[in-house]
């Protein structure tokens, strides 16, 4: 049986995940307005999940914060290119040039049930695959105009079955969908 792949991630209103040169400055600044505790369901996600599957830029941009987010979870950076990685992040990330089908099979033969699917192009690359479970969306409430947009240009529509969707008092609106082909 294939692992689970599943998006969880924040977007302006517009769609887009980051500015045009990566900077998700936006996203910080409303993160804010999130009283303490509240993640929006974040954490309960986490724990459900196995391995992160992301790609370079993401994972710059998640270097970035300090320290490491995702504690002791297996992360795996797509990338075509070498990647050095930090030594101490050596254990916990890997890379791979992989295809999205080969990386999820490999992933599930290991015995992860759910990877987290993140990053712009990597959620791409897994949805033109058809490998791409569910989806969350977390809306943040501001218009970039341009930017990084969480979905590009597509071959074919991919159906989606709305499961729920949640508002929070300050503003966000979280979308939960399940892709229609998996039943």
């Amino acid at each position: 049986m294939s692992a689970k792949a599943s998006v969880f991630i924040a977007t302006s209103l517009d769609g887009f995940i980051a500015r045009a040169d990566g900077s998700i400055d936006w996203l910080d600044a409303a993160n804010t307005l999130v009283p303490s505790g509240e993640d929006c369901g974040y954490s309960a996600f986490m724990e459900t999940v196995d391995v992160l599957v992301m790609g370079k830029n993401t994972f710059a941009t998640v270097s970035s914060f300090g320290a490491w987010p995702y504690a002791d979870k297996k992360v795996v950076v797509l990338s075509s290119k070498p990647l050095q990685v930090p030594v101490e992040l050596s254990g916990k990330v890997s890379t791979s040039a992989e295809s999205p089908a080969v990386l999820l099979e490999r992933l599930s033969a290991a015995g992860a049930k759910r990877l987290y699917v993140d990053g712009g192009m990597t959620i791409q690359r897994f949805l033109a695959a058809g490998l791409i479970d569910d989806i969350t969306i977390t809306l943040i409430p501001v218009l970039l105009g341009h930017g990084r947009p969480l979905f590009g240009p597509m071959k074919n529509d991919v159906p989606l079955v709305h499961v729920a969707t949640k508002t929070f008092e300050f503003g966000f609106v979280q979308l939960q969908y399940r892709v229609a082909r998996h039943t």
